[in-house]
């Protein structure tokens, strides 16, 4: 593991309450600490694992943030939390069937109550995770939009907000991709964390997208996107970057209709079990078979 420390002095009069991970399986992670208004702490750590990061604040509430990583089908789950809060309200988003185990064991580490499991849309590449989390944590409501059609506890639109102690998402309709795709976007203003956050699912990738009505490029340019997928070793990035860069979403109407017509793309391998087990909260026959 190789670490480079260094200081900076800068006249920043705003505290800028964050750690950022920039990370691949091979290459650094960069993280920036900003501790004070004239105080940046910035280094470089190369492991041969992925970097997870927590975003901090000075003063309650204070989100905890964990980036976790499914490699069978390239998903992240999101893992937030208020830590301020007596009872550490937490809440998953997009989880995956297969790493339900590991994500439950690190909200039992960590000390969190799980209050939601939560979905960005109908997933067509794996089984969401909350179904198995639902018969493993009682309590735990699931949530998907209502647009999706699918079974869940809880259906959202767009302008809802979803709080998990003194912190929110608010619910933005992003549809293209599916007609139920939703973006989770962390609240404004100054008790919640800056700069804010949105999980974008899959209508927004790191220079990449499914498809989009373009609605979250109305947030700040620099809100961090979280999308649900990466096939690149990219795990983060804003949205004045895929403003700039995404070789999709920076071309014109029709250019962008004609790409994302001739994607030629091979028939996902998981959408005839995970579709269906999608759309009633991922909930399967879990008993053997007869032969």
């Amino acid at each position: 593991m190789l670490l480079n420390v260094g200081t900076s002095i800068r006249s920043a009069t705003r505290f800028s309450p964050f750690i950022i991970t920039h990370s691949s399986p091979s290459s650094p992670s960069s993280f920036c600490f900003s501790f004070s208004p004239k105080q940046t702490v910035s280094f470089t750590l190369q492991s041969s694992q992925m970097a997870s990061f927590t975003t901090l604040s000075q003063s309650p509430p204070k989100l905890l943030f964990r980036q976790l990583f499914e490699k069978e089908s390239s998903t992240y789950t999101y893992l937030l939390a208020d830590c301020s809060h007596p009872d550490k309200p937490a809440l998953l988003i997009d989880p995956v069937d297969r790493t339900v185990d590991r994500d439950l064991n690190l909200v039992k580490e960590l000390g969190l109550k799980l209050i939601y499991a939560m979905n960005t849309h109908v997933h067509a590449d794996h089984v969401t995770g909350t179904g198995l989390i639902k018969g493993k944590v009682p309590g735990v409501k699931s949530v998907i939009s209502k647009a999706s059609g699918s079974k869940a506890d809880v259906f959202v639109e767009a302008g809802d907000k979803i709080s998990f102690g003194d912190l929110f998402l608010e619910v933005r309709a992003t549809p293209g991709h599916t007609m139920g795709c939703v973006t989770y976007v962390t609240g404004a203003g100054p008790d919640q964390p800056q700069p804010r956050m949105a999980f974008t699912g899959d209508a927004l990738l790191i220079r990449g997208c499914g498809r989009t009505d373009f609605q979250i490029f109305t947030l700040p340019k620099e809100t961090l996107l979280y999308p649900a997928h990466d096939y690149k070793g990219f795990s983060v990035t804003t949205v004045g970057e895929e403003m700039l860069y995404n070789p999709r979403l920076t071309k014109d109407e029709e250019t962008f209709k004609n790409i994302m017509e001739n994607l030629n793309l091979a028939y996902p391998k998981m959408i005839d079990v995970a579709v269906p087990a999608n759309m009633v909260c991922g909930l399967q026959d879990l008993e053997p078979k007869a032969d």
